[in-house]
Order: C-alpha cells, then structure tokens, then sequence
C-alpha cells in the first residue's frame, strides 16, 4: 500500500470529569483564540489509552485519578482534514477537588455546568458531544480495553 492510501489518524484520549452538576474544562490559547476543552491529548509512544487518559488528566489538570468508565470512541474529521480517534472516558467525583495545570499551555482549569458550556467557544463538538453522553445512564466497562 502506498503511503498516500494509509490512514494514519491521531489517537487521542479525552477525560469528561463531572463534580456536583459541573464539569471540569480547561482553558487554551490557541491561534490567537481561547479554546476550552475537556482534560485530552495524544497517545504517547509505550502507553496504554488508559495511561495516557491519566496522564493527561494530571498534565492539564493537576488531578491524579482513574477513569472510571469508557463513555465512547469517536472517529471524527477536523475541519482542517486532520483524522482523529478519539477514547473518551468519565470520571464522577463526590466532590470538586481544586486544580493545577502542570502543563503551560493550559491557561487555566474552569467547573462549568452544561448549559454554560454550550456559550463557550469549545476545540471541538466532540466537547459537547461528550457531556451529552455523559448525561446517559449507559457506560462502557473499562474491561473493554486490553493492551496485549
């Protein structure tokens, strides 16, 4: 197969973390515009999707903590033709712990309820596509995931 035919899409992680009514954003700077997405990023090399899940929650929010659960893999296009597959994952907590972003480029963290966030300028409609799931009943056993 010749290298124009491959497919080769970004494998990301994403963490919908969700604390009394609220759900946890983070703030980016990017191109010029502030962005918010949830806790996400890119597969790193040697890592399993629930490492870089964990990873990524404590990069750009300070959180050390387990997805619970897995709430669903997106394929999805950016606008740009940028391919990505996206592992979203939930966290619920009892209480709403404060956060430290390690990583620079995350400005700052924000707990926001659904209906503030659909006023927000999100990276992307899988922001948002992911609260919704998140407000139904269905999860995905972590069980799912098998690194062999």
């Amino acid at each position: 197969m010749s290298d124009k035919l491959r497919f080769t899409p970004h494998v990301t992680v994403a963490n919908v973390v969700h604390c009394q009514g609220k759900f946890l954003l983070v703030e980016e700077h990017i191109n010029g515009k502030v962005l918010y997405n949830q806790p996400a990023g890119h597969l790193e090399a040697n890592e399993s999707v629930l490492e870089a899940a964990r990873r990524e929650l404590w990069e750009e929010s300070g959180l050390r903590m387990q997805p619970q659960s897995l709430l669903k893999i997106f394929q999805w296009t950016a606008p740009d033709g940028t391919p990505f597959i996206r592992f979203t994952f939930a966290i619920d907590l009892d209480q709403c712990p404060p956060c430290e972003p390690q990583d620079p480029d995350i400005v700052a963290c924000h707990w926001v309820s659904a209906d503030e966030m659909r006023h927000m300028a999100l990276r992307s409609p899988l922001v948002m596509e992911s609260i919704s799931l998140f407000l139904q009943p269905e999860r995905i056993p972590l069980s799912v995931l098998a690194v062999v």
